[in-house]
């Protein structure tokens, strides 16, 4: 189905600004949907202060395996942060008793928190089945949202990394802090899908690493067609894959955890996708492309891989190895 077709069947939403009261409501979450907080475990507050020096405070090898592997491109980072430079707080959405709070839908509609918990409910729901048809076992990863900096088992990370997975202790890491980020400095949408999306693309990583071809990023570790650009394309692919059935995935009592999706929702993970591009990325802060040091793929490539998933609903046709060029 073409583009325009896709377009045709999905609900109008209207855009960030003309109306938030009816935009906060776009790839909502079904608002009498239970949520399990126990899925997600909080980290903030741990007293690990923001501004920790890249390179400084962590060990040099294991921040270069993060950000190669699930973060931003390393050989950009001091462009977009500064060396050591502190960075401002970021209100994390979050209320006094942290993701033990996140009991329903609508929870996830008011709060950056609960929609982080409520997208690793419904990827968690919908990742066993799916694999299942392949006779693949889903171990569920853990989750956790951190403020400033935590330990992790592949080191200790900050903020500055972004999002990532480490697949020594198969754990997603989220600051939400990040989604600011994401809007304020790469110019994404801020609507729900893009951040979902986000959650989304690193649970992905963890489905790689279930099936073997996360350690293809470590072996070819950037450049344009490289490993790890292939592996943070498949990534995006696996998030779209998700998008295509998040509206079927159900609550314990059977209940759907999202409403429809709309065209604003699908514009806005596109945002993020091309947001999160090397290309725009490199060029934002140094006025210059060099793809020889890409290690996640153009904003076009993303969009188009994570389009493909969306669209086909397969995973077959997420081999971003099997193509010359990806």
């Amino acid at each position: 189905m073409s583009r325009k077709g896709i377009h045709a069947i999905l609900l109008q939403c209207p855009a960030p600004g003309t109306n938030s009261d009816v935009y906060s409501d776009c790839m909502s979450f079904n608002d009498g949907a239970q949520l399990d907080p126990s899925q997600v475990e909080d980290r903030r507050g741990s007293g690990m202060g923001r501004g920790t020096k890249i390179g400084g405070g962590i060990g040099g090898g294991i921040v270069v395996l993060l950000l190669a592997l699930f973060g931003i491109n390393p050989n950009i980072l001091g462009d977009l942060t500064g060396s050591g430079s502190q960075s401002p707080a970021v209100e994390s959405g979050g209320g006094a008793g942290g993701v033990q709070e996140c009991q329903t839908g609508a929870d996830a509609d008011k709060r950056l928190d609960c929609r982080i918990t409520g997208t690793v409910n419904s990827l968690n729901a919908f990742w066993p089945d799916y694999l299942a048809d392949y006779n693949v076992q889903y171990p569920r990863p853990n989750t956790v949202i951190f403020s400033q900096a935590t330990t992790t088992g592949c080191g200790s990370a900050t903020s500055a990394v972004g999002p990532f997975y480490c697949p020594a202790d198969t754990t997603a890491y989220f600051d939400p802090g990040f989604f600011d980020d994401l809007v304020t400095r790469f110019g994404s949408s801020g609507g729900p899908l893009a951040q979902e999306y986000v959650v989304a693309h690193e649970f992905g990583h963890h489905v790689q690493n279930i099936l073997g071809t996360l350690d293809q990023a470590q072996q070819d570790p950037q450049g344009p067609q490289s490993g790890a650009v292939r592996v943070e394309l498949q990534a995006d692919c696996f998030a779209g894959l998700w998008v295509r059935h998040a509206t079927t995935q159900t609550d314990a009592s059977g209940k759907p955890f999202l409403d429809p999706l709309t065209q604003q929702d699908l514009q806005d993970a596109l945002s993020a996708a091309s947001a999160v591009g090397d290309d725009r990325i490199q060029e934002a802060a140094t006025g210059r492309v060099s793809p020889e040091s890409w290690t996640h793929g153009s904003s076009e490539q993303r969009q188009k891989w994570f389009y493909q998933g969306y669209t086909t609903g397969d995973i077959n046709k997420c081999d971003t190895f099997g193509v010359a060029a990806p």
